[in-house]
């Protein structure tokens, strides 16, 4: 019998282990499910160049797997049950449900709101392709001289403010954020932020909590309001809410409690990668959401896999931290190095180069996805028949 392998979500995370593990185990031993509401793969780093007018590359998915031996399954998940290891899902044919042997959950996360009174009413959000596309549809009716408004000062607010100011020098561009600008960067890291934000003429609103958006303003928690045509929401990512429905254990915001190879701590045989993890990486810290940690989190997850299937070596490589790439535009970057916790240390690399290095980085994650079973040397291991069976019981490294 063929060890059934479901991955759920083909984003970067999904698409990256469903491919690893087509690389790593034999066709006959295993099938390999990618489950994906989408038919095309979404490059979810660059939707603020989406919503800002640009036009991407279409990637099928269809096209991507063709021959790898994965099998795709457009469908939208609507529930999991991982006490009789089935999954919900509803695609063009109405509702179905696939059995699984090991679960891989990649949902990801979507926008968060924060609870902020009138956010998901006026605000518009570009944590996923509709929500880009909704604001590319709004920014190109705005006349010049109007305002936009971008919440929320982390690497997502600021790549969404320059790639907007730059594309749209006829609008008033803003940023408010809760802190100070960048203040997780270096020195040198700031000022270049500075720089460009001065160049580009965008407004900035420090230390300017958000307390309620309007149709045309945004009120922060010194009583001021903030005209905006358009009001982006940048304030972070919330979960994908179907896990927190389940019996595993998850954190308060809903992510799957893992180990050191993506393994639910309560169900072992579902592994989560990606936002919908909650990991801890170098210095005890949990891991953030980021393609950074949810690429190396992918791989670990399929080695692990992989590795139980076929009694291998368990993966033992610590997922670290090594730089925050951060386009301001086409022409502007900033790469801030950071050590393996993420903390900023002074060296970055700025300006022209910065942005051809971001770009390359870019292009780098999205050839992996597409090309899934090329680059390393390929290594299909033989799945035993006792470890198919059972999913193995190898203890995993903290």
């Amino acid at each position: 019998m063929q060890h059934r392998i479901v991955v759920l979500g083909a984003g970067y995370t999904g698409a990256i282990a469903a491919g690893r593990l087509a690389k790593r185990l034999r066709r006959e031993d295993v099938t390999i499910t990618l489950v994906s509401a989408e038919p095309d793969f979404v490059e979810r780093v660059r939707m603020h160049q989406l919503a800002a007018g640009q036009h991407l590359k279409p990637r099928p998915l269809s096209e991507m797997f063709a021959g790898t031996g994965v099998e795709l399954r457009l469908a939208k998940v609507t529930g999991v049950d991982v006490d009789r290891k089935t999954v919900a899902v509803i695609d063009a044919n109405g509702a179905d449900e696939l059995t699984y042997d090991t679960l891989v959950y990649a949902l990801g996360s979507g926008w968060n709101t924060q609870g902020v009174p009138g956010a998901a009413e006026h605000a518009y959000e570009i944590a996923g392709r509709p929500g880009a596309l909704r604001l590319r549809q709004r920014l190109a009716r705005l006349d010049a001289g109007q305002t936009v408004v971008v919440v929320g000062g982390g690497l997502t607010g600021l790549e969404a403010a320059t790639e907007i100011a730059e594309a749209r020098p006829d609008l008033d561009v803003a940023l408010t954020a809760r802190g100070g600008l960048g203040d997780w960067l270096s020195p040198k890291g700031r000022e270049h932020l500075w720089k460009v934000f001065g160049k580009l003429g965008i407004t900035v609103h420090e230390h300017a909590a958000v307390t309620g958006v309007e149709a045309d303003r945004v009120a922060t928690a010194d009583g001021k309001g903030i005209p905006a045509a358009v009001t982006v929401w940048t304030t972070g990512f919330a979960v994908h809410p179907i896990a927190e429905a389940t019996a595993l254990k998850v954190t308060g915001t809903g992510q799957i409690v893992v180990d050191g190879t993506m393994r639910s701590v309560s169900h072992p045989d579902v592994y989560a990668v990606g936002d919908a993890a909650m990991a801890i990486g170098p210095g005890d810290k949990p891991l953030r959401m980021s393609c950074a940690s949810g690429g190396p989190a992918a791989w670990q997850a399929a080695d692990a896999i992989a590795a139980r299937l076929t009694g291998g070596k368990l993966p033992s490589t610590p997922i670290r931290y090594f730089n925050q790439c951060v386009s301001l535009g086409r022409k502007e970057g900033l790469i801030q190095y950071v050590t393996a916790d993420d903390r900023a240390v002074q060296a970055v690399l700025t300006g022209r180069l910065a942005a051809v290095y971001k770009e390359l980085v870019c292009k780098g994650a999205a050839w992996g996805v597409a090309n899934p079973t090329l680059g390393l040397p390929t290594r299909r291991r033989r799945v035993t028949p006792d470890r198919a069976a059972t999913g193995s019981a190898v203890k995993a490294p903290a």
